[in-house]
């Protein structure tokens, strides 16, 4: 992975975790709470995966482990 492609997967990541909300907020307008949490789910669950899979790669990256191309230190 270069560091182009670890900026854009961090930004679809959080992209995720805030669609999440949004997802949360509008169904439980539309279709009531119980819903709305289950369709809220799995955005929240992808996008924080995502989340502790980049902050454990740039760790590795700054210990010297799993180098990410083109990052500068």
């Amino acid at each position: 992975m270069d560091q182009q492609g670890f900026v854009k997967l961090a930004i679809v990541a959080i992209g995720l975790v805030i669609f999440s909300f949004f997802v949360r907020g509008f169904g439980q307008l539309v279709v009531g709470r119980g819903v709305a949490e289950n369709l809220q789910a799995p955005f929240a669950l992808i996008g924080f995966g995502l989340v502790v899979y980049l902050f454990v790669r740039a760790t590795l990256d700054y210990v010297g482990f799993w180098e990410i191309e083109g990052a500068d230190r």
